[in-house]
């Protein structure tokens, strides 16, 4: 039976790379689909959670996990040897920025090493990782080919970029439109038919994975960009004197050529602030600067001071100082209502307010306890007594569950919003201690 035929009658054995927010819920609906899954990771804490049918990614549910292990379409393993097993295998891993900003390779090049020797004949190996166009053919594929094998002939190789948005109730893996470009024509072929065999949901076609590498950098770049507009159009009204909100909300009636973005205290989650800098880092082989991508960065990774100074001067209008006042950070998450911190600006706003001197405690209903510069952080409960104890409170994640606002706005003495969340409370009942960004 060839490759095409085992994808298309669902009797491809399917192994996926990294079991995060990605692959956990890709290798889910690749079971569903009638696929016998095989996870791989090194951290076995997450082979042994998923092996016991333990779900610990908010976009799956708990039950499905649980059916399609007990079924025993679906088991995880730390073993890389079983690879050679598996016809089709899915590099779904993290692809972060250095402190310079520029991609760290390291985990799709471990994985694709893990790959080579496992290498055979009738291989479909798809990248799911967001990284800058021309790494699928630069660093994937000269490792692979290393064996002797020779790709579109021996083995197939497609970059399909991830689209997960976390906590999005309408869009999840199964029904989001998918990308697809590989390196042959009968790359694209395979790639395609493996991702209409687990999807309801188009598959977009393009000329190669440069192409499907760079529409993800340019997806997440849109928002970067609009973003940061949004952000320094809150700075400006902010010195005008003019309510930023009503502005968007105003401009947002327009049926046409406008799309509403909303400034906050930075940007957040493992895709928006970080994958358009892999565009910055390859464009520079071009002699050319993306300046438009650098200016965005810069104002919405200035936003956290911003807000932290913008508190400063709410608490100097009330005779206090910073240094010393107690602040309660109001969510650490990077986007309401998921217990995702990756690159989350409130961690941002945590080391401006402690390197500023203030006695510094958080609340967030989705995370208990985080760890952040070698420090134990854990989430406090919100009781009468604590608010009325506050100098000031910063809100920083939109959480609209487990949060009781009024509660919040009823009692703490000063409340800076910096996500509007408060923004019917305030339309109502009218709080003098409530300030938005």
């Amino acid at each position: 039976m060839t490759l095409f035929e085992k994808i298309t009658s669902r009797k491809a054995t399917v192994g996926v790379i990294g079991l995060g927010y990605v692959g956990l819920p890709l290798a889910v609906e690749k079971a569903k689909a009638g696929f016998n899954v095989v996870g791989f990771d090194v951290q076995k804490i997450k082979v042994d959670m998923v092996n016991a049918g333990h779900n610990y990614i908010g976009d799956i549910v708990d039950s499905d996990l649980e059916k399609l292990v007990k079924e025993k379409k679906l088991r995880a393993t730390i073993d890389f040897d079983e690879i050679k097993n598996c016809d089709v295998v899915t590099i779904c891993v993290p692809t972060p920025l250095d402190k310079f900003k520029q991609p760290d390779l390291t985990y799709i090049i471990d994985s694709t090493k893990e790959i080579k020797p496992r290498l055979h004949k009738g291989m479909l190996v798809t990248l799911e990782s967001t990284t800058y166009p021309g790494t699928t053919n630069e660093v994937v594929l000269p490792i692979l080919e290393e064996t002797g094998l020779k790709v579109g002939k021996d083995f197939f190789l497609a970059f399909s970029p991830e689209r997960v948005d976390p906590g999005n109730l309408m869009y999840k893996t199964k029904n989001t439109p998918k990308i697809v470009g590989g390196v042959t024509g009968e790359c694209t072929k395979h790639a395609k038919a493996m991702y209409e065999a687990i999807l309801e949901a188009p598959v977009k076609v393009v000329s190669s994975p440069r192409e499907a590498e760079m529409a993800k950098i340019l997806e997440n770049t849109f928002r970067i960009v609009n973003i940061a507009l949004a952000n320094e159009m809150a700075l400006v009204s902010n010195k005008m004197g003019i309510n930023y909100w009503e502005v968007v909300d105003a401009a947002a009636t327009k049926p046409f050529g406008f799309m509403p973005f909303y400034p906050g205290p930075g940007v957040g989650g493992h895709c928006i602030p970080i994958d358009p800098f892999y565009l910055t880092y390859k464009a520079r082989e071009y002699d050319y600067h993306t300046r438009l991508i650098e200016l965005a960065g810069e104002i919405n990774d200035s936003m956290s001071e911003y807000v932290v100074e913008r508190l400063s001067d709410l608490l100097n209008e009330r005779k206090k100082c910073l240094n010393g006042s107690k602040i309660l950070v109001m969510g650490v998450a990077y986007k309401g209502d998921i217990d995702d911190i990756r690159e989350s600006p409130a961690l941002k706003v945590v080391e401006h307010l402690e390197k500023k001197g203030s006695i510094l405690i958080y609340h967030d209903p989705y995370i208990p306890q985080f760890t952040h510069h070698d420090k134990i952080y854990k989430s406090v409960a919100l009781t009468q007594e604590l608010l009325k104890s506050l100098d000031g409170v910063i809100i920083t994640t939109a959480h609209k569950k487990h949060v009781d606002y009024k509660f919040l706005l009823d009692n703490a003495p000063l409340v800076f919003d910096t996500k509007n969340v408060t923004k019917e409370l305030s339309s109502e009942h009218g709080y003098p201690n409530l300030y938005v960004i």
